[in-house]
C-alpha cells in the first residue's frame, strides 16, 4: 500500500488532530511537541507525506500528560525516556529524589554560611569563621613541653636543621603548624607538637618524629598581625562554636602561613587558628 494510501486510511480509522490544535488541547506549545518528536519522547500518529503536516491521535494525550508530569519531577528528557521505554519507574525517581536532597543538603549548608558570614557584624571584609575539612595529613614533628609560647620560634629553626638532615621534603603547599596537646590556655609546661606536613615518611632522628594525622573538620579563621593578639581570634572562634551549636572535637591547631621567615613587618604575619568541631 503506498504510503499517501496508508496516511488516507490512518485518518479514516482514528480521529486525529493537526498538530497545532493537539498542542492547544494540552496547553504546550508546538515547538515542543516538535522537539519530543526529536528526542524520541513522543512521535505524531501520521504524517501526510505530501505536506509533511503532522496529526496527533486523542489516544496519545495520556502520554503526553506522562512526559510533562515526569519534567516536574525533575527528570531530563534523556532519563523520561529510558520511562518510556519500560525501565523501573520507581527506581529512576528514588535516585532523583536521593539527588535532589543531597543538592537541598549543600545548598542549606551554603544558607548556613552565608549566615555565619553575617553573624561576624558589619565589616564582612574583615576576619570570619569558616568551616574547614582538613585531610589526613603526613607530619614531620617535635614533641615538646615549653615554658612560654615564645619558646616555639626557638625550637622551629632546630626542627629545621632536624628535617634537613633526615632528608624530608615538604608537602606543596606548604603546612606548618602547633599542635596543642592539652586543652584551653596554659600559663606555663605548655605540651606541644611542632608539625610540618611532608611527602614521605623518614627514619626517626634526634627526637623528629612521624605521624599521620587524622583528617578534621574545623572551625578557622584568619589572623593578621602579632601573635600577642592571637587571643581576640581565639575569642572569636570560641564565640562562634558557642552561638552555632557545635563543641570543640580535637587538638587545636595554629597554622603559620606568613610570618618572620618571609614577612619583615609583623603587621603582616599571617596565622590561620584551625579549632576542631562537631555538632553538640
Amino acid at each position: 500500500m503506498e504510503t499517501k494510501e496508508k496516511h488516507a486510511l490512518c485518518l479514516e480509522e482514528v480521529k486525529t488532530y493537526q498538530i497545532g490544535m493537539f498542542a492547544a488541547f494540552n496547553h504546550v506549545s508546538v515547538k515542543t511537541l516538535r522537539f519530543y518528536e526529536e528526542k524520541g519522547l513522543l512521535k505524531p500518529y501520521t504524517i501526510n507525506p505530501e505536506t509533511g503536516y503532522r496529526y496527533y491521535a486523542l489516544s496519545q494525550m495520556p502520554q503526553l500528560q506522562k512526559i510533562n508530569a515526569l519534567k516536574e519531577t525533575g527528570l531530563t528528557l534523556d532519563e523520561i525516556l529510558i520511562v518510556l521505554k519500560g525501565a523501573n519507574q520507581k527506581e529512576i525517581l528514588m535516585k532523583k529524589k536521593a539527588q535532589i536532597l543531597h543538592e537541598i543538603a549543600r545548598l542549606t549548608e551554603q544558607l548556613a554560611s552565608i549566615d555565619r558570614y553575617l553573624s561576624q557584624g558589619n565589616d564582612l571584609l574583615g576576619p570570619v569563621v569558616t568551616i574547614r575539612n582538613i585531610p589526613s595529613t603526613l607530619v614531620a614533628y617535635m614533641d615538646q613541653v615549653i615554658d612560654t609560647y615564645d619558646c616555639l620560634f626557638d625550637d622551629m629553626p632546630l626542627m629545621g636543621e632536624l628535617m634537613e638532615k633526615a632528608d624530608c621534603v615538604c608537602q606543596d603547599p606548604d603546612y606548618c603548624f602547633t599542635l596543642y596537646k592539652e586543652p584551653g590556655y596554659q600559663d606555663e609546661n605548655i605540651h606541644v607538637q611542632i608539625c610540618q606536613a611532608i611527602k614521605q615518611e623518614k627514619k626517626e632522628l634526634d627526637g623528629l618524629s612521624f605521624q599521620v594525622l587524622p583528617s578534621i573538620t574545623a572551625a578557622c579563621s584568619y589572623h593578621k598581625g602579632s601573635y600577642e593578639t592571637l587571643h581576640q581570634t581565639y575569642s572569636r572562634i570560641l564565640s562562634w562554636i558557642e552561638e552555632n551549636e557545635y563543641e570543640i572535637a580535637g587538638e587545636i591547631r595554629e597554622s603559620y602561613i606568613d610570618g618572620v621567615w618571609n614577612q619583615e613587618k609583623e603587621s603582616e604575619w599571617l596565622t590561620e587558628v584551625q579549632i576542631p568541631i562537631q555538632r553538640r
